[in-house]
């Protein structure tokens, strides 16, 4: 393997441009040349590709987003732009892509695995909703973002004796509002992964209410119940004036944590060295403390187990 390509897809997530630092270093370590594949599987389409050296890198690691640039691709799901994504690997001489993204990213990899192009994936996504790693590059960060925003809201609600309704992103997963939830000391954590109603909330506020507590805090994950519509219904029901805080995309951004540099690191340079050994359609994943890695196939087909025991343990610590 002489040259292999590299591209980020999906949405974007902190410590995509470590992984990208550590794929570019890893390879050129090993003297493969490599080629910086520009918004994702449209620039490939488009042939939007341009080397990289160990200086296209530099000062990178600490650096939110990505300098690759990411975008959707509906073309690239069609046969035809398939066929013209495999035309511009050829024209360019790529061996093997790495693809730095979520699920819908893998199968955009899978795709081109399929048609003999080796091609390794790397979890980024602050959503940590890739059921065969136990975190996703992106999701530490996102969650001290929700955390500090936290923080914050505290402050003011516990000024003006609020509720404050905290929605985080995360699309169909809870892992963030849970994490951030846990951490912030959040009275109430709803996700889309356990069922909630409106009227056992309103009694955990009104029995803190009852003993003196004069604010709190409901994370609640998108992909649940309307957080506007929530706080009109626990308003009405309870007499508590609240607030609603949506955080959005302030999630996605910032310079992204140790942890997530380490791990985005320990990921990118895994990849390589995947593709140098004559691997092809594997996702890069962490167990525990070790760095290992699955057929794209089963890590699509595995579903993404929520921790029923934080969760508990989040309800235990809230009373």
């Amino acid at each position: 393997m002489k040259t292999i390509g590299v591209l980020t897809s999906g949405g974007d997530a902190p410590g995509m441009n470590a992984a990208i630092r550590a794929v570019v270093r890893t390879a050129i370590y090993n003297k493969v040349r490599v080629l910086g594949i520009k918004r994702g599987f449209n620039g490939l389409i488009r042939g939007e590709i341009e080397e990289m050296d160990v200086a296209s890198v530099g000062e990178i690691i600490h650096r939110g987003g990505t300098i690759l640039h990411t975008a959707r691709c509906e073309e690239f799901k069609t046969e035809e732009g398939l066929k013209k994504a495999y035309n511009i690997i050829k024209i360019f001489g790529i061996d093997g892509i790495i693809v730095i993204g979520g699920d819908g990213s893998f199968r955009g990899a899978r795709d081109l695995s399929k048609m003999g192009v080796p091609t390794i994936g790397i979890p980024g996504t602050i959503d940590n909703d890739i059921a065969c790693t136990d975190f996703t590059i992106g999701f530490d960060t996102a969650v001290n973002t929700v955390l500090d925003a936290l923080n914050k809201i505290r402050d003011t609600v516990t000024s003006h004796e609020r509720v404050n309704i905290i929605e985080v992103m995360g699309r169909n997963a809870g892992d963030i509002a849970l994490y951030a939830g846990l951490a912030g000391g959040a009275e109430d954590i709803i996700v889309p992964e356990i069922p909630f109603n409106v009227d056992n909330i309103c009694r955990i506020l009104i029995e803190g209410k009852n003993r003196g507590k004069v604010s709190y805090i409901l994370i609640v994950a998108e992909g649940t119940k309307n957080s506007f519509q929530l706080a009109k219904e626990i308003e009405e029901k309870t007499g508590l004036e609240v607030r609603v805080t949506v955080l959005g995309h302030i999630q996605r951004g910032g310079s992204p944590t140790a942890a997530d540099r380490i791990l985005a690191s320990r990921m990118g340079a895994y990849a390589v060295k995947l593709l140098l050994s004559g691997k092809s359609n594997r996702v890069v994943a962490i167990r525990g403390s070790q760095i290992v890695d699955y057929d794209i196939d089963e890590a699509l087909s595995m579903k993404k187990e929520f921790d029923h025991g934080m969760y508990e343990l989040a309800k235990i610590l809230s009373i």
